[in-house]
């Protein structure tokens, strides 16, 4: 019987640095992957499984992969995952992603939720970060205002979800990175 996968979720408004802050974890631990779910959608596509070629039809025609195929696509990376320890940061973003995570983890007893940290930031410090970094051409102050929106509609309820299971940490993103890489990596390990 293959040993249990301990999975963390990391969720924060954009420019919260979630995922800076997930990679450079698993940077310096070698028992920890990290996975974000678009990359874990493009790899699947990548491999022309029939998984991949079904996600295709919806990434090529620029539409929302459904939350059935999204959660079979980041459970079967954790399934392959070379380490037992996960983290997966932007998800969940809705109340939907949740629900459907939940019930699988419900049936899986492969795979157990450790925890889910939020990185908390201001909305000022996410938009001067995001207009700051102008990655791309959908870093600007419309589009940082929907996608703050779209963050915080459902975040009270997603809160309350894990709150009630009692595995929501919140550990604030207003610091240095290595501040707060010291913070979350040391929570993780205290899991672990």
């Amino acid at each position: 019987m293959p040993s249990c996968k301990k999975l963390f979720l990391i969720i924060g408004a954009p420019g919260s640095g979630k995922t800076t802050d997930a990679e450079l974890i698993a940077k310096e631990n070698d028992n920890i992957a990290h996975y974000s779910t678009g990359d874990m959608l493009r790899a699947e596509v990548a491999k022309k499984s029939e998984l991949g070629l079904k996600i295709d039809t919806y990434i090529s025609k620029g539409l929302i992969v459904p939350i059935a195929v999204a959660i079979k696509t980041i459970t079967n990376a954790i399934k392959n995952a070379p380490t037992d320890i996960i983290i997966i940061d932007g998800y969940p973003r809705s109340m939907e992603q949740l629900n459907a995570l939940d019930g699988y983890l419900l049936q899986d007893n492969f795979l157990e939720l450790i925890s889910v940290i939020e990185v908390k930031v201001s909305e000022d410090t996410a938009r001067d970060r995001v207009l700051g970094r102008a990655r791309g051409a959908d870093d600007n102050t419309k589009v940082f205002n929907n996608r703050m929106k779209v963050y915080l509609e459902p975040l009270a309820d997603i809160q309350a979800f894990y709150t009630t299971k009692n595995i929501l940490k919140v550990i604030s993103g207003e610091g240095t990175i290595q501040d707060i890489v010291l913070e979350m990596g040391s929570f993780i390990n205290s899991k672990i």
